[in-house]
């Protein structure tokens, strides 16, 4: 028979189970109550792990060992076994862990929730769940850097159930969350070896084209290798021209250089670097190619499909002769920057960011030139071959996707009770 329900007060929880109750978190636990200040011993020296972030699904990530002795870190939060640990600047999903082990300390940044009169899974569950995080959200304040006060997380409610039937859920969905863990660990391996396989296919192709075996000849290159016989390596600077154009006036479509490819910028929505002249930015047009240069880890190089300008701080570039495949050439330079190519040739400081192609590096570095039929050939190629390896990680990112919705959803549905435990 299905039990009693009643209206839990909230709209995000909805109707909770008539014995349960909706009881602020700070009667359920204490936060912030520990930290390095708290020694009278200024010769102490406080040894632990520094927290540096939380990722939803794998806990805690970039700690650090660390020594405290008359530190103005003293305001760190000690956390402990079993507390959960919330970060109430950019307050997301994925920012809430329960800690395995003591000895650490967590930055003013996180709240230091310490179980006293529930159960620390459920606890955590608690928070994890999609009404909880809609309420932190939803109190948040700022635009580029949402975040909440301490004090403000620990007064919402959450449902509370007896300590019997928190034990109870905490159990199931520790199980059940394993095994939705575990398919979501191997689907992301999955994309992994997918992007592998698209990127041997394109380093295979642009090196040595796509008709089988041939002759083959030393290209003198440690980059390159072998490359057909009938292929030649040239310059860069005798393929492309860098070419820098001033717009001298704003308007223009402001593009970014992501990743995904050059795409134009939502500049409303105040997200990453603005710029407070757009007028000093350099014009792109339709064809042209565009690389950020400046950081050849996440940097990216793609071809425009719009008129627009960019930072010009960016490296724009167009073939010399229109006959050469500029799909090739995208091909194999994209290729440069995932087998960390250029990364090779760069300079400056790669800890900070800053880890540069100089122009002439650039102009100066050469790459496998094939006739300009089969440059045509190489890119039909890999266009189709691509957009098909493409098409099966775009498959498991949407079956990442589903998995992570109904992970939350289970989460959901059994720490507000809408859903029982079943009867083992």
């Amino acid at each position: 028979m299905a039990r009693q329900m009643k209206d839990s007060g909230i709209e995000w929880i909805g109707e909770i189970p008539e014995t349960w109750e909706m009881i602020p978190l700070k009667y359920l636990a204490s936060y912030n109550d520990e930290t390095l200040g708290e020694t009278t011993d200024d010769d102490y020296e406080f040894d632990y792990i520094e927290i540096g972030s939380v990722e939803y699904g794998k806990g805690i990530t970039g700690t650090e060992h660390m020594k405290f002795k008359n530190a103005p870190s003293r305001a760190r939060r000690i956390v402990r076994e079993n507390d959960i640990i919330v970060s109430t600047v950019r307050t997301y999903l994925k920012a809430v862990a329960k800690v395995t082990l003591d000895g650490q300390v967590a930055s003013t940044g996180f709240v230091v929730i310490r179980p006293k009169n529930v159960n620390a899974s459920f606890l955590q569950y608690g928070i994890l769940a999609h009404s909880f995080i809609s309420m932190v959200e939803a109190f948040s304040v700022g635009i580029s850097y949402p975040a909440i006060n301490a004090s403000q997380v620990v007064g919402f409610k959450i449902p509370s159930p007896s300590m019997r039937e928190q034990q109870k859920i905490a159990d199931y969905l520790d199980q059940q969350c394993a095994y939705i863990d575990a398919v979501i660990e191997k689907t992301k391996a999955s994309i992994e070896e997918y992007k592998k396989l698209k990127q041997a296919v394109i380093t295979e192709a642009v090196t040595k084209g796509v008709r089988g075996e041939r002759p083959m000849k030393d290209s003198g290159s440690v980059w390159f290798g072998e490359i057909p016989v009938d292929w030649e390596m040239n310059r860069l600077k005798y393929v492309f021209h860098i070419q820098k154009d001033i717009a001298g006036e704003e308007g223009h479509t402001v593009l970014s250089i992501t990743q995904k490819g050059i795409k134009p910028k939502d500049l409303s929505k105040n997200e990453g670097q603005l710029a407070e002249n757009y007028s000093n930015y350099q014009l792109v047009h339709v064809g042209d190619f565009a690389m950020n240069h400046m950081d050849l880890l996440t940097g990216w190089v793609d071809i425009s499909k719009y008129e627009g300008v960019t930072s010009p701080d960016y490296r724009v570039f167009v073939l010399n002769d229109k006959k050469n495949d500029s799909h090739y050439y995208l091909y194999m330079m994209q290729m440069c920057y995932s087998n960390k190519i250029f990364y090779g040739l760069g300079q400056g400081v790669s800890g900070l960011g800053r880890w540069r192609l100089q122009a002439d590096k650039f102009l100066n570095f050469c790459i496998a030139v094939p006739p300009v039929h089969e440059q045509h050939e190489i890119a039909e190629y890999l266009d189709a071959k691509c957009s098909e390896i493409d098409g099966l990680i775009e498959n498991k990112e949407k079956m990442l996707s589903e998995l992570e919705l109904y992970k939350k959803s289970l989460i959901y549905e059994y720490v507000t009770g809408k859903k029982e435990v079943p009867q083992s």
